[in-house]
């Protein structure tokens, strides 16, 4: 199975809990087969501080080794919510950094079109 890995041109918003956990116009999007396409934020986009290191390690044959990390906002709890791997196997190499958001355990990811404009984002 083939992994594609391309830039997302929109402006892509991870919100929970009231909270937007994450925000940028870096994302990329992994294709892998017929796998619905995942979108990787930077970890620099990424309010680290609301996120804990989980119990949970898994392994794609493809990616590599992926960890897993909870977020936790006052009163509400999100397991197991994104994941990273730490050290991507080739295939994969470009989601080095990056991390992934399960849509069933964050409240939205949104995608906004940007729109270029005298040569900048707007």
């Amino acid at each position: 199975m083939k992994i594609t890995i391309t830039p997302n041109r929109n402006l892509v918003r991870v919100s929970f809990a009231g909270h937007a956990i994450a925000e940028t116009i870096r994302a990329l999007d992994l294709a892998e087969g017929d796998a619905p396409r995942v979108i990787y934020v930077p970890r620099a986009d990424v309010d680290l501080e609301l996120c804990t290191p989980a119990d949970l390690v898994t392994h794609c044959p493809r990616k590599g080794d992926a960890v897993y990390f909870d977020i936790v906002i006052h009163d509400r709890t999100s397991h197991n919510a994104l994941w990273s791997y730490e050290n991507p196997l080739p295939a994969a190499a470009a989601i080095a950094g990056y991390v992934a958001f399960d849509p069933a355990r964050v409240d939205s990811i949104i995608e906004h079109q940007q729109e270029l404009r005298g040569g900048s984002l707007a």
